[in-house]
């Protein structure tokens, strides 16, 4: 296939970026979208604050988000990308590069997965700058060479890849709502059918709280390295091998996990060692149904204590509704643990094959993807 270079701000019908001001958060209005809040196949909404319609329509002034425009965090973590699909869009984003596309679909999702490809990567890092706190001046940005190829092969590789994330977007979704049922489930048996026999206790009764361990001398290898945003990496030795249920120390304290298999815990977070069967299911949700944030024992960065998890009073079931529980929601787990090794290893696929076909390595002009 043939290659070409343009910029960014050739390629797109604008490169602009999101309000630098800190507006005042509200209780209800518009969401104000930061770098934290982005996820690969989602924006996270509900940790984001409102802003007023006064301080939202200064930042539409300034820039609006359209479907097709790829957002890109710029300060702070940079690099968090998030192409835009819908096309009913009300929010405003702050120190956010936005690649604005003019609603064209193909030439977002080509950008998209370039943005993710080697060479895109080096010039972000080389263009970087700041030393407490990095950004991408926004010249840069708009200045970032872009490689782009024929139509007919461009579409080709961009939606191979695109079905893969479909695929894994899927699953996530599948995940979501079955996690919302196992919780329902445990809304029902133990706080609205909870027996008046059953004695009140701690948290500490159930579980004891370990502290997760640094890992960035961890030589890399198969096993998850877990922070308060998910997996980070992979190592080649765990720092626990049982049933867990981790909990962040650090950041967003809400990002309560549950885990069942070979991990390890960044020293950021908490994990859990169980003291009885049947329990850790039920302690994880126990854990969700609590605002950990409301906790918060730090004052720069929110912070959580052994002592405050350890003095959760909670009414502690028998063994029989702890094993009747588990019985109910072990096939849900069992299938969310599948969708996330499938997830796994289509990632795997799509980030090996994405740089050789963003680059021509592999000629697709004569293949049928």
């Amino acid at each position: 296939m043939k290659i070409s270079t343009t910029t960014a701000l050739d390629y797109c019908k604008y490169v602009t970026d999101g309000t630098h001001d800190s507006p005042k958060a509200k209780d209800d209005g518009f969401k104000l979208i930061t770098s934290k809040h982005l996820k690969r196949y989602e924006i996270d909404f509900n940790s984001a604050n409102f802003i007023s319609e006064e301080d939202y329509k200064k930042v539409i002034e300034r820039s609006c988000v359209e479907q097709w425009d790829i957002l890109f965090s710029m300060i702070g973590t940079i690099g968090n990308l998030y192409i835009e699909t819908n096309s009913n869009i009300k929010y405003a984003c702050k120190n956010m590069g936005i690649f604005q596309m003019g609603g064209d679909e193909m030439k977002s999702k080509w950008l998209y997965y370039y943005l993710q490809s080697p060479k895109a990567v080096e010039y972000i890092a080389a263009v970087s700058r700041g030393t407490t706190q990095g950004y991408v001046p926004l010249g840069a940005l708009r200045k970032m060479p872009v490689d782009v190829v024929e139509n007919n092969v461009r579409d080709k590789i961009v939606t191979f890849l695109w079905n893969l994330d479909e695929k894994i977007k899927t699953n996530i979704e599948v995940n979501n709502n079955l996690a919302d049922q196992a919780q329902a489930i445990y809304h029902q048996y133990f706080v609205i059918e909870a027996s008046l026999s059953w004695p009140l206790g701690h948290l500490s009764d159930l579980v004891e709280v370990k502290y997760g361990k640094d890992h960035k001398k961890i030589a890399d290898g198969i096993y998850p390295v877990y922070g308060s945003g998910g997996i980070m990496r992979y190592v080649e030795r765990p720092l626990y091998k049982n049933e867990s249920v981790l909990i962040p120390r650090k950041g967003s304290l809400n990002n309560v996990m549950y885990v069942n298999q070979p991990f390890w815990s960044v020293d950021t977070m908490f994990y859990t060692e169980m003291k009885q069967p049947n329990v850790a299911k039920f302690v994880y949700h126990f854990i969700k149904s609590k605002d950990l944030a409301s906790m918060n024992a730090g004052s720069a960065v929110p912070s959580m204590t052994t002592a405050i998890l350890n003095s959760l009073e909670l009414s502690i079931p028998s063994a029989e509704a702890l094993k009747h529980f588990e019985t109910l929601v072990t096939p849900m787990y069992e299938m969310m643990l599948k969708n996330e090794e499938q997830s796994h290893k289509l990632a795997e696929l799509r980030n090996a094959l994405l740089p050789k076909l963003m680059s021509g390595k592999i000629d697709v002009s004569t293949l049928d993807l």
